[in-house]
C-alpha cells in the first residue's frame, strides 16, 4: 500500500519514528490511508495513542467535532475497531455523503447545544470527544462547557489545533481573554482550589475534572469524580 509523503518530502512514518520515538500501528494506519484525505500534525499521532489506546477494541462512544473530507473517521474506525460507536459532526451539508462509511455523520453546528444533545442521545452517551471543528475560540469553549459534563466517567475530552488560540482570525490572541488557554488557566486554578482562597469559577466542571494535560496545540481533559486530597506519613517515625 502506498505510503504518502508530507510537505517536506520525507517519509511520514520515519519522520514520526525519528522525532517522537513512536512506532505504534496508528502511524501506519494514518500514513497509508487510502481513502478520503486526512490531515494531521505529526506530533499528534503519539498523543492520540497515549490517550485513546485504552479504548481500542471496545464499544467506546467516540465523537469527532469536524468531519471535513472524512479521512479521520476512516482512521478512527481502523484504530478503534468495529465495536466502536463513531460519530462525526460538521456544519457542511456535503459531509452528509460520508454518513455510514466509517461512522455516522450528522450535520449541525457545534455552537448549537440542542444539536449536540441530539447527537449524544443518539450515540447512547459519549466517552471521548475530539474537537477538530471550527477552531473559533467562542465555539471551542462553548462546546467544551456543554459536552464535558456529558462525558461518561473515565472519559477523555481532547481539543486539537489550539495554535489557533493565538490567532486573531480565530478569535484568539496571546494576551486576549478569549484565548482558550486563558480558560484552561482558570480551570487549573479551580482544580487546585483546595490550596488557595479563591472560589471555583466553574464548580460544575471542576467537580469532575480529574486532570488537564497541555501539549503543543492540544489540551486534554480527564473526566472523573474529584475527592478532597488527603496525605499521610508512612515508615519509621524515629
Amino acid at each position: 500500500m502506498k505510503r504518502f509523503r508530507f510537505e517536506d518530502g520525507g517519509d511520514i512514518v520515519e519522520d514520526i519514528r525519528h522525532k517522537y520515538g513512536f512506532d505504534g500501528d496508528l502511524v501506519e494506519i494514518y500514513a497509508t490511508n487510502p481513502g478520503p484525505t486526512v490531515h494531521k500534525w505529526h506530533h499528534y499521532l503519539p498523543l492520540y495513542d497515549r490517550y485513546f489506546s485504552r479504548f481500542r477494541g471496545s464499544a467506546v462512544r467516540f465523537l469527532e467535532v469536524g468531519v471535513n473530507k472524512g479521512g479521520s473517521l476512516q482512521v478512527w474506525r481502523k484504530y478503534l475497531g468495529e465495536d466502536a460507536v463513531i460519530f462525526g459532526i460538521d456544519i457542511r451539508e456535503s459531509c452528509a455523503e460520508l454518513d455510514g462509511q466509517a461512522g455516522r455523520v450528522r450535520i449541525g453546528s457545534q455552537d448549537d447545544p440542542d444539536f449536540l444533545d441530539s447527537v449524544v442521545a443518539e450515540m447512547g452517551g459519549v466517552d471521548v470527544v475530539l474537537d477538530d471543528g471550527s477552531h473559533q475560540m467562542p465555539h471551542v469553549r462553548k462546546t467544551f462547557e456543554h459536552l464535558f459534563p456529558k462525558l461518561a466517567e473515565g472519559g477523555i475530552y481532547m481539543v486539537e489545533d489550539l495554535h489557533t488560540a493565538y490567532l486573531r482570525r480565530f478569535g484568539g490572541g496571546l494576551t486576549r481573554n478569549s484565548n482558550f488557554f486563558a480558560f484552561v488557566r482558570e480551570l487549573t486554578d479551580d482544580l487546585h482550589h483546595w490550596y488557595h482562597r479563591g472560589e471555583p469559577k466553574y464548580p460544575d466542571l471542576s467537580a469532575e475534572l480529574g486532570g488537564i494535560h497541555v501539549h503543543d496545540s492540544i489540551a486534554v481533559f480527564e473526566k472523573q469524580k474529584v475527592h478532597k486530597p488527603v496525605h499521610s506519613w508512612v515508615g519509621d517515625a524515629r
